[in-house]
């Protein structure tokens, strides 16, 4: 059985955030999730989350195919999380290409293309233009 590890935010989740963790299951038999704290997000967008990485945390744990979710406190523990969680390949989303190819030395690096035409940030523009 493989181990798949995943990271993102998962904030205001929608059906790109559904499609990659659906694919990531599909590789494997056991996938875990790492969520960004809310710090780490601020520290990559110059923003929060909309929801906290409590509440994020759980709707992550609840979508079915999802083992196991712990979070995400630095970019730069990914192979320590790798290698606690003892992770077969680490899925990441296309717009990551080249960014974690250091840890094909410790699992499989898959880079998986995004859903086009949908992203967080351009969710939140639109929410706020009907605002």
């Amino acid at each position: 059985m493989k181990k798949i590890i995943t990271f993102g935010t998962f904030d205001v989740l929608h059906v790109g955030h559904i499609r990659i963790l659906q694919r990531a299951r599909a590789l494997g038999g056991h996938l875990t999730v790492g969520v960004s704290s809310d710090a780490l997000n601020f520290s990559k967008k110059q923003r929060y989350p909309i929801y906290s990485e409590n509440d994020r945390m759980e709707i992550i744990k609840s979508i079915q195919g999802v083992d196991e979710v712990f979070r995400e406190d630095s970019l730069e523990l990914k192979g320590e999380y790798i290698k606690k969680y003892n992770a077969d390949v680490l899925v990441m989303g296309d717009d990551w290409v080249g960014r974690f190819d250091e840890f094909k030395s410790l699992c499989d690096v898959l880079y998986l293309p995004r859903t086009e035409g949908i992203s967080t940030t351009q969710l939140i523009v639109n929410i706020k233009a009907y605002v």
